[in-house]
């Protein structure tokens, strides 16, 4: 069934009206009619059947039949912290970090990342918010991942510290996977918040490694291959979430 993200402004007693680009796609595309039923959430995790009450130029009106008990998100917030790629990586990353089911996507400026003016309002974070809807649609996710205006490395060592669980892929450690730090944590349940930190192209800089374990991360190897910046979120992501979250079935 389809699935639309309404902001709560927009959903009213038993009624729910969806406006911008859905309603197109409502109509040109996936061609519904007046009747069909479709899937609406609030933006904030709680979702609803509705059947289609009419179809207008800019608007469609949705009655609300009743709220789905559906949740999609994994037990463990995921935070990807990514280090700023060129060209357009970053639209992958933020749709396929959002399929994998990240709570967060936070885009980071280390030592051998070049971007040019204020990135603090980086122009692209608009169109990086609404690749991660259109993705949450795809997969039925409960919530849309929001992707952050970049960061400062200073600033991701002041993040991380509310962290239950942090790992840093690096190509430079030979010994300790993500399992093995799984292992060893003797109670899994403590671990609400768990945050993936990558590299960019260049890979991080010896004193970032240095700063990112004196706030007890834990520097990882993926393994005897090197992956691209924008393949080693991913892997990381679905490791931990076989892990700690979802994938694979829920662990018990």
């Amino acid at each position: 069934m389809n699935k639309f993200f309404v902001q709560e402004k927009n959903i009213h007693l038993d009624r729910a009206f969806i406006e911008g680009d859905d309603v197109k796609h409502i109509n040109k595309v996936l061609r519904l009619q007046c009747g069909d039923k479709i899937n609406i959430n609030n933006c904030a995790g709680r979702e609803f059947l509705g059947k289609i009450e009419s179809i207008e130029k800019d608007m469609v009106v949705v009655n609300i039949l009743q709220e789905l008990k559906i949740c999609n998100e994994s037990p463990v917030e995921m935070y990807l912290f990514q280090g700023m790629p060129k060209s357009s990586k970053m639209d992958l990353i933020v749709q396929k970090a959002t399929e994998i089911g990240a709570f967060k996507i936070i885009p980071v400026i280390t030592g051998r990342v070049v971007v040019k003016g204020d990135f603090t309002q980086y122009k692209k974070v608009d169109r990086w918010n609404k690749i991660a809807k259109e993705a949450c649609k795809q997969c039925k996710r409960s919530i849309i991942p929001k992707v952050d205006n970049p960061v400062a490395f200073e600033e991701l060592l002041q993040y991380l510290k509310s962290m239950d669980l942090i790992l840093v892929p690096y190509e430079n450690e030979k010994d300790l996977g993500i399992k093995s730090v799984i292992d060893s944590i003797e109670n899994r349940n403590t671990i609400k918040k768990a945050a993936v930190v990558i590299g960019p192209e260049g890979g991080f800089e010896e004193r970032e490694i240095e700063l990112l374990k004196s706030i007890n991360s834990h520097i990882v190897t993926l393994g005897p291959r090197i992956f691209r910046t924008e393949t080693a979120g991913f892997v990381s992501l679905t490791l931990l979430m076989y892990e700690l979250g979802d994938l694979g079935g829920i662990i018990r």
